[in-house]
Order: C-alpha cells, then structure tokens, then sequence
C-alpha cells in the first residue's frame, strides 16, 4: 500500500522557518521524483519544487527560490521542504506527490501519488 505522510506543518510568524518531512512507503522511492505542491484557500493546487531522488537535482517555482530547499533521504525514504523567510502569501496547505516522469514535471496530473497534506499559516 502505497503511503505518503507530511508533517511539520503550523503556525509561523512572517520572515520565521518551517520544515516540512513527507515519509514514503509501499513504491521505490530511489524510482521517483519526489515534488513538494501547496494550495491556498479557493486557489488551484500549485507547484512548489521538485527533487530528483537519484541524484538530488532540484527544481523550484519562482515564488519559492531562494527561500525553500528540497532534500531527501533515500534511506529513510523521506524527503524535505526546507522553507524560511516565509510570507503570509506562502500560507496554504503543502502536499508531497511521487513522479515516475522523472524531474521536469509541474502539473498536478503528471504525479501518480499523494500525500494527505499539511497546514501551513504564515501570519503576525
């Protein structure tokens, strides 16, 4: 069975760090590009960033670069969402997504599995 399961989420203050974790299991994680989306109240789902687990090669929106890093543990299976100097507009809530495509994908159609998703509130 195939599980993806985000933690780390919460309340911030702007300009403060979280770290988002997503533990995989149930599909071969070293297979798969492990991307990081967030969707906002009302809003459409949205591409965060993207790691390629062979190798660690990373992706990321315009939004995002600069301020959040993608990391995995191929060992444990898990990957991270490093983000910091967080803005009350990166409020939403962050979903972890598999790829068999390989790095290159930003489209919530091209990710064959999902996490359940985790809060996270950027405000004063």
């Amino acid at each position: 069975q195939v599980q993806l399961v985000e933690s780390g989420g919460g309340w911030v203050q702007p300009g403060g760090s979280l770290r988002l974790s997503c533990v995989t299991s149930g599909f071969s994680f070293s297979s798969y590009s492990m991307g990081w989306f967030r969707q906002a109240p009302g809003k459409e789902r949205l591409f965060v960033g993207v790691i390629r687990t062979t190798d660690g090669a990373a992706l990321y929106d315009d939004s995002v670069r600069g301020r959040f890093t993608i990391s995995r543990d191929n060992a444990k299976n898990t990957v991270y969402l490093q983000m910091s100097s967080l803005r009350p507009d990166d409020t939403a809530i962050y979903y972890c997504a598999a790829t068999s495509r390989g790095l290159h994908n930003y489209y919530t159609y091209e990710y064959d599995y999902w996490g359940q998703g985790t809060q996270v509130t950027v405000s004063s």
